[in-house]
């Protein structure tokens, strides 16, 4: 399932950069609000669980604090540290791995006789699958108190140091996508294409890209796990650091799988494209194919080794699916630029290479669909995290922009059945001598373009001959046809038949060459089947590379099948939670000043034990809405002499707040205090006992 193109007669050339903007704009806006909604590198190792839970209140300070995770991780010294409420270190040091069957628990001993109040756990690790993660939470000794500690807001691998290394990322996958792409295109497709320098320089280009960004990826390793300097880039330590993990390694394994593929790219458009002999030449494609298709599967390993497909379930099977995965990709986009290149830039691509293109292509189409199958029911697990995650959001995104490039694919086809039935039949497919293959239908772009006039002049000039046989050719000196005046075979002067220097018939050649090529392109600019299909396989390509973009982000996204367990393990600070079930709360005011009376409407649901969402609501006068500078709550169990619990609530919308995840630690009879501020200088401070849980 494949752009394809006709399989006979001339194939469009370059289009106008007007004619490409409205694709690039495209690509640009889409590939924007992917990235908009996108974290810097959400975590896949999730935190399931703690001892004390987050938001707990116990009697005494435990002796040590512990931390159970979704997969397995790697933890530093200071991965794990306890901070009392002045902010001082209450943990003894670097924590110990407590996993035993299956689960994966850290812990850190806690210091002897901690005062009460608040304490924050704050920890940072690196999940199996190479991204860093992090957190914190809060429990406290005897009651909650005041605390000088703010919780991190932000996440492991963020900032300027993750959005370089996300950029990298992305880089590296487009890259390989080029190189093994490009490469096959060119060994399985057309062979003929190893001496295009087009071709050439797309797969050069990929692993130019794809060893750049694999040399920033492992510089900015330390930094990314760790303290998000740009500055600790050339850390020798901690470079040092990151070679000995398994991330670490599989750079330098790409790096040297990279260094063996300059070698095969030298051959594949060195030896390879010069050689005449039908019997070396198929012996040399065998050994090429073999050596690259290893090379291409070693690379695709790297990631595999290292990412979502070594850790979580059935990791033997993942990590083969996942290399197929990514070579099918490859061999489906990347063929499918060279096939775009092909038809823009060189003279003589043919109807047969197409058509073989179009097999590999549908080949790779149902290998993505058998392994992306395997990986989502991997990695989503259940209808709920398919549509309740961004995993799996960003899955049905996927799938739509595949069943998008599937259909363009399936104009494309029909473009060239129209041009295929103009053209006639075409030669059967098999080894071809370069004489056999240059009789086929050429799909050419502008079969005179610079390359080919420079080297028809070379070749028209090669000979005082050649020189004296084109300057004694007569040009006439109209113009015909409402063509542009052909140029002159010799310098105004006398003696019209006097012979010029070669240097004067090369530039005439040249001349005439391009104007050749100027008639044709006008020619099959005005073939609106094949305008058609230069259009839909650009499209075909525009659609492609949003789908790379949302493919890259879909490895940096926390698994839906993890969220949901974490989720699921994730208890309420209570051991035994209470619901009292939602609590309405409405409560007048009146600050003093002007529009300063009013009314607070307060739903805290499921008003109970635990976790909290709270909805408030502000009303002037009339019942309308009104909007209000500040609005902050707190909850308080004189009783127990818990509190007062403050919750500053985010505005959703005017004269609307929320607060999610208020924990109310145990039941009782609480006190709920709303502060509304109207003003500068009015405030006031209204409040009403009421039962939860």
């Amino acid at each position: 399932m494949t752009a394809t193109a006709p399989r006979s007669g001339p194939s469009p050339i370059r289009r106008p950069l007007a004619a490409v903007a409205p694709f690039a704009a495209l690509i640009s806006l889409l590939f924007g609000l992917v990235l908009a909604g996108a974290s810097p590198a959400s975590a896949h190792a999730a935190l399931t669980g703690s001892d004390p839970q987050d938001g707990a209140v116990v009697a005494t300070a435990p002796a040590e604090v512990t931390l159970t995770f979704s997969e397995q991780i790697a933890m530093g010294e200071d991965s794990i540290r306890v901070l009392d409420p002045s902010g001082k270190r209450a943990d003894s040091g670097a924590p110990r791995d407590l996993t035993n069957n299956g689960a994966v628990r850290y812990g850190v001993q806690l210091h002897s006789g901690l005062p009460d109040g608040t304490y924050t756990v704050a920890w940072q690790a690196v999940s199996a699958d190479s991204h860093p993660v992090s957190g914190a939470f809060t429990f406290s000794v005897g009651a909650p108190s005041e605390t000088t500690v703010a919780l991190p807001s932000g996440e492991a691998g963020g900032g300027l140091v993750g959005a370089l290394y996300g950029i990298a990322r992305y880089t590296a996958y487009a890259g390989f996508i080029l190189l093994a792409g490009g490469s096959a295109f060119v060994l399985a497709c057309w062979q003929r294409g190893a001496g295009a320098r087009p071709l050439q320089r797309l797969v050069v280009r990929g692993w130019i890209a794809l060893t750049a960004a694999t040399l920033v990826m492992l510089l900015l390793r330390s930094p990314y796990t760790g303290s998000g300097k740009l500055s600790d880039a050339f850390d020798l330590d901690g470079l040092q650091a990151v070679l000995d993990t398994k991330p670490g390694a599989a750079l330098v394994s790409r790096l040297l799988l990279l260094g063996a593929s300059a070698l095969f790219i030298a051959v594949l458009f060195g030896a390879y494209a010069k050689r005449e002999d039908k019997k070396e030449k198929q012996d040399l494609t065998f050994g090429l194919a073999t050596g690259g298709a290893v090379i291409a599967t070693g690379i695709a390993g790297t990631w595999a080794l290292a990412e979502h497909a070594s850790t979580g379930i059935q990791p033997g099977i993942a990590m083969p699916v996942d290399v197929l995965h990514l070579l099918a990709v490859a061999g489906w986009l990347g063929g499918l630029t060279a096939l775009l290149v092909a038809l823009y830039r060189t003279p003589d691509i043919t109807a047969g290479a197409v058509r073989r293109f179009s097999r590999l292509a549908f080949g790779s189409v149902l290998v993505l669909a058998a392994t992306g199958l395997y990986q989502s029911w991997r990695q989503v697990g259940s209808w709920s995290a398919l549509t309740g995650t961004r995993y799996g959001q960003l899955l049905l995104i996927k799938v739509a922009l595949v069943a998008v490039l599937v259909g363009v694919a399936w104009i494309s086809r029909r473009w060239t059945a129209r041009l295929t039935e103009r053209s006639g039949a075409e030669p059967t497919d098999g080894d071809r001598t370069d004489a056999q293959a240059s009789a086929e239908p050429v799909l050419s772009g502008p079969s005179a373009g610079p390359d080919a006039s420079a080297a028809s002049a070379a070749s028209v000039s090669s000979t005082p001959a050649s020189a004296a046989s084109v300057s004694s050719a007569p040009v006439s000196s109209e113009p015909q046809d409402g063509t542009e005046e052909e140029p002159r075979s010799a310098e105004e002067g006398p003696g019209s038949g006097e012979e010029v220097a070669p240097e004067r018939a090369a530039q005439l050649a040249r001349q005439r060459a391009a104007l050749t090529a100027t008639k044709e392109k006008r020619a099959r600019d005005a073939d609106p089947e094949r305008a058609g299909l230069r259009r839909s396989v650009l499209v075909e390509t525009a659609v492609a590379v949003v789908l790379l973009a949302v493919t890259t982000i879909l490895t940096s996204t926390e698994p839906g099948r993890t969220e949901e367990e974490a989720a699921r393990g994730a208890a309420p600070a209570a051991a035994t939670p209470v619901t009292g079930g939602q609590v309405s709360l409405s409560l007048p005011f009146d600050t003093g000043g002007q529009n300063g009376k009013g009314t607070v409407r307060l739903d805290i649901s499921p008003g109970g034990t635990g976790s909290n969402n709270v909805h408030l609501w502000v009303d002037g006068p009339g019942n309308r809405p009104l909007d209000v500078p500040e609005v902050k709550l707190a909850f308080t169990l004189e009783a127990k002499d818990i509190g007062p619990l403050p919750v500053v609530p985010d505005r959703l919308t005017e004269g609307h707040w929320t607060a999610s995840n208020v924990q109310i630690p145990i039941a009782g009879d609480w006190k709920v205090a709303v502060t509304v501020r109207t003003s500068d200088i009015d405030q006031t401070t209204i409040d009403k006992n009421v039962k939860i849980g």
